[in-house]
């Protein structure tokens, strides 16, 4: 068994598909729990029983590790607030805010702006193979969610749930090009520090949205929902995305990310009982060359 998970957590692309799983799932309950959670309680609550399930792995780790984490305080703060923090606070907010197709829209735009970030940032050059299969992938996102017909993108206007999203994905891509800065500590170490990071810097903001905007309605639906966002989208993902990282770099790992959308569609048709098209069965495979494409080396 622990040779299998030792395997298991040296494939990139094996974690990276279960990485897109996880955040599909979390992109269509986002959308499917406004009425009984807000926003930024799910993005704090997330985060602080993402905290809680890694603790009692990573105590130890950290404790060794803990000289190497305050000398390297600033890098952590940043990608806990980027990455964590922010990122999913106003995704949550801006699903309340958009409709499905054009926050899938936004959110193919994700590999591309890690790709851009990178560049601006870092010098990182896209090599020839890479620009084709993000655009590969990138066609076949806007043919899903236009569903066969690219004149619909034509009618897209952004409205401040949509301007929230960009500035999401756009954080995320901050942080995904600046995991090369993480110290030398235990993953554990890295994403216990992150995840209580990510929950503090949410605590005033749920202080206010609960005396001045929301309440969390206490139903069953809103205790799985936050069980499944803490265990999969945070920690599971969190710990899969951040190792991939490692193993093929940021651009390589972010077009993963267009798989998203392609998961997102097919939960929306066993869940939603929506209808399996012939746009959808084209777009995945655009998709999946696309990410195929920009994987290899």
């Amino acid at each position: 068994m622990r040779a299998f998970t030792g395997r298991l957590f040296d494939n990139a692309y094996i974690l990276m598909t279960l990485t897109a799983f996880f955040w599909g799932g979390n992109f269509v309950l986002g959308r499917g729990i406004a009425d009984h959670i807000p926003p930024i309680a799910l993005s704090c609550l997330r985060w602080s029983f993402a905290s809680l399930l890694i603790a009692p792995f990573a105590l130890a780790r950290t404790r060794a590790d803990w000289p190497e984490i305050i000398n390297n305080w600033r890098i952590l703060v940043f990608l806990g607030v980027v990455g964590g923090g922010t990122f999913n606070t106003m995704t949550y907010i801006g699903l309340n805010h958009t409709t499905a197709l054009n926050g899938l829209v936004i959110q193919s735009s994700g590999p591309v702006m890690i790709a851009i970030a990178a560049y601006l940032v870092f010098s990182d050059r896209l090599s020839r193979a890479q620009i084709f299969g993000i655009g590969l992938s990138l066609v076949g996102v806007l043919w899903v969610i236009s569903s066969g017909d690219m004149a619909r993108l034509k009618s897209l206007s952004l409205n401040p749930g949509d301007l929230l999203i960009l500035f999401a994905f756009a954080t995320w891509a901050i942080y995904t090009i600046y995991l090369r800065k993480r110290p030398n500590i235990h993953w554990t170490s890295f994403i216990l520090i992150l995840s209580l990071i990510a929950a503090l810097i949410n605590v005033p903001f749920w202080i206010f949205e609960h005396l001045a905007l929301r309440q969390i309605q206490p139903t069953m639906t809103t205790l799985l929902s936050v069980a499944y966002v803490a265990i999969f989208p945070s920690t599971l993902a969190f710990i899969f995305f951040n190792r991939s990282i490692e193993l093929i770099g940021a651009n390589r790992t972010g077009v993963f990310m267009h798989l998203v959308p392609l998961f997102g569609s097919l939960l929306s048709i066993i869940l939603l009982g929506e209808e399996l098209k012939s746009y959808h069965l084209i777009g995945f495979a655009f998709i999946v060359a696309g990410v195929i494409t920009t994987a290899r080396k």
